[in-house]
């Protein structure tokens, strides 16, 4: 797989989107916001989406060519056009949109340990967005084979805990010597994780992490997140990194 993508300098991006009128409720075209959102397919191939406090936006126009995949990931640089308006909070206009990685959780087993790997990464952020575990990391892409990137449930060496679900963050970057470190960004779907009688979830994420990259040394890190779900959103805008993407070179 030769193809990059790149969406270095996101403040640049914006060079790139700038318009001069204005629609019928006198919204700069020119203002744009960078969100990640979840792609619902609406009927005749349109769709609409979801950011990760919740609000849900009409792509009522747009340049860009997509075809829509129910629960994919994006990064959306988008303008408003309306507010509220026929269930939706926003009509909008979407400038740009880049697909990210979107991924269930699996269960390690015997049979795939190999496979799924135990390989060092550095991790920038982790953190819940919506229904998503959201993961931005850098790994040592070697440009021979596309590293191989999963959350696991570790049935074979998990200690028990019964309020909390333990998961690992695993990456296989089959053999790879690259000193070069490339970032990523992967977000999984946390829905098959929801408890029926509750209204959030607690998640210990573990990830082999390089403390020394020169040297090879490693550590074993703990991520401990909340998902919540089933509850009322009171943010008006996500408050995330945006993520920064210099490599698709991972599956």
């Amino acid at each position: 797989m030769q193809k990059k993508l790149f969406f270095l300098g996101l403040a640049i991006i914006g060079i790139l989107f700038i318009y001069t009128g204005c629609d019928d409720n006198s919204r700069s075209l020119g203002n744009f916001g960078i969100d990640i959102a979840t792609i619902v397919p609406e009927e005749d191939n349109s769709y609409s989406l979801k950011l990760d406090n919740g609000l849900k936006l009409w792509s009522a126009t747009t340049d860009v060519i997509i075809t829509p995949s129910d629960n994919q990931r994006v990064l959306l640089n988008y303008t408003i056009l309306t507010d509220q308006k026929d269930g939706f909070d926003h009509y909008i206009k979407v400038n740009d949109i880049w697909k990210i990685l979107t991924k269930q959780p699996i269960e390690l087993t015997s049979e795939n340990e190999i496979s799924i790997g135990n390989d060092p990464v550095k991790t920038n952020s982790i953190w819940v967005g919506g229904d998503y575990l959201n993961v931005s990391f850098m790994f040592n892409y070697g440009g021979i084979q596309p590293h191989a990137i999963n959350l696991v449930g570790n049935v074979l060496y998990a200690e028990t805990d019964q309020d909390v679900i333990e998961l690992e963050f695993r990456h296989n970057s089959f053999d790879s010597k690259s000193d070069k470190l490339y970032e990523g960004f992967v977000c999984f779907d946390l829905r098959s994780l929801r408890a029926f009688d509750s209204d959030s979830v607690k998640l210990s994420v573990k990830v082999k992490e390089w403390t020394d990259k020169t040297n090879n040394n490693t550590t074993e890190k703990i991520y401990n997140v909340v998902y919540r779900y089933n509850s009322p959103t009171t943010q008006t805008r996500t408050e995330t990194p945006i993520p920064v993407t210099t490599s698709n070179e991972y599956y």
